[in-house]
């Protein structure tokens, strides 16, 4: 099966990101009128079933939605749902890492070799010349499994069905990815690439001897109290409330048939792409991890150290960290933060640079437009004028 939407079209949503301070909101009306105009259009064009939104700035929580977590039942949608996030995965990765890090398990300078002696041999890649952070900000160069045209082939339409519920093994991933060429020199450049994050977590799991599921759990699950986050491997299911995930299955055609793709088995993704959120999680975790309580001082600047995503084919003015972007909106104002997409469920996590204002949300359906959730942003953080 195909690696979330990460790759081909859909890790377009995963790239809109964020990197500096923020003004005061531009939003303080209560209940946030002008947000929830923007879900209840997305709704009224059919840009998908269902949208939420919950708001946080300082101490005030304000939760949005509009739609149907069920077109069949009309269900509507519900602050706990349990949805799953795509690449945003890719944050709480990232931060594992550097937590290893801060404990002193292993270092950002460490080159592959080290940990994963024997994976790279006779293939095209100099192993002792890649480092983990290159893996964490995407400038190793090592190919992405996703854009494997075989891999990728799995996951569309029909053939969707008969691998929904395919384990792949981190190693398989890999090796498709070793398969091809490097896509440039380690170091040399932004080039995004899911394999990256399957090899961090690969990494993780050497130096602690534990499962990297067990790690998140320790130093990020369990501390913050994320009830609703979970990296449930090959397991198919969603437990608890959650949304139906409606997608065409990549589909082209100009009106395509709707499916609904909520059972699957996401090792396809695994760390790169597979945990299953809430949008309260999200802003929880955000909120704690830029506010300076998950990461030391250190760790959390080389988070936030970026580099340039220019000429990568990627979204235009962002800048990419250890597992976060940064982003303007139109206004000019930068948001920091994460976003994802998979099968029926597109999500953005996005807010200020010290975590107070945070704004994350989801769509269940994979055929919308991005624009939503970049129109939900400047309804909450651009001056009117601005828009």
């Amino acid at each position: 099966m195909i690696a979330s939407m990460s790759a081909k079209a859909g890790l377009l949503i995963a790239a809109t990101l964020v990197a500096t301070a923020l003004p005061a909101s531009a939003s303080s009306v209560p209940g946030h009128p002008e947000v929830q105009r923007v879900l209840d259009q997305a709704v009224a064009t059919k840009i998908a079933p269902g949208i939420v939104t919950e708001i946080r700035d300082g101490r005030h929580t304000w939760f949005g939605s509009a739609g149907v977590s069920d077109t069949r039942t009309g269900r509507e949608r519900q602050p706990q749902e349990r949805f799953r996030i795509g690449s945003a995965s890719k944050a709480f990765t990232a931060t594992v890492l550097l937590k290893l890090a801060a404990e002193g398990k292993l270092s950002l300078d460490d080159t592959l070799d080290r940990w994963l002696p024997g994976l790279f041999d006779a293939t095209a890649y100099q192993s002792g010349k890649i480092t983990i952070r290159q893996l964490l900000n995407q400038t190793s160069g090592i190919y992405a499994y996703t854009d494997d045209e075989d891999f990728f082939r799995q996951g569309v339409g029909e053939e969707w069905f008969k691998h929904r519920y395919d384990t792949h093994t981190p190693e398989q991933l890999v090796k498709v990815a070793l398969a091809h060429p490097p896509t440039n020199e380690p170091g040399q450049r932004f080039k995004y690439s899911n394999t990256n994050y399957i090899l961090a977590a690969m990494i993780a799991e050497k130096a602690t001897g534990k499962t990297f599921e067990q790690e998140l759990d320790r130093t990020v699950i369990r501390p913050l109290r994320l009830t609703g986050t979970s990296l449930p491997g090959a397991d198919p299911k969603i437990g608890g409330l959650h949304p139906v995930h409606y997608s065409v299955l990549f589909s082209s055609a100009p009106q395509p048939t709707v499916y609904d793709a909520t059972r699957m088995n996401q090792s396809f993704a695994w760390a790169a792409g597979g945990v299953i959120s809430t949008t309260g999680d999200l802003n929880r975790f955000f909120t704690a991890l830029l506010g300076g309580r998950v990461l030391p001082a250190a760790q959390l600047r080389e988070m936030l150290t970026t580099v340039a995503t220019d000429g990568s084919g990627w979204i235009p003015g962002t800048r990419y960290g250890l597992g976060i972007f940064e982003q303007k909106l139109a206004c000019g104002v930068t948001v920091w933060g994460n976003a994802g997409a998979t099968y029926g469920s597109w999500s953005y996590a996005m807010g200020t640079r010290d975590g107070r204002h945070r704004v994350a949300s989801q769509v269940n359906g994979d055929w919308a437009s991005l624009s939503v959730f970049t129109d939900v942003l400047s309804a909450e953080f651009c001056p009117p004028t601005s828009r």
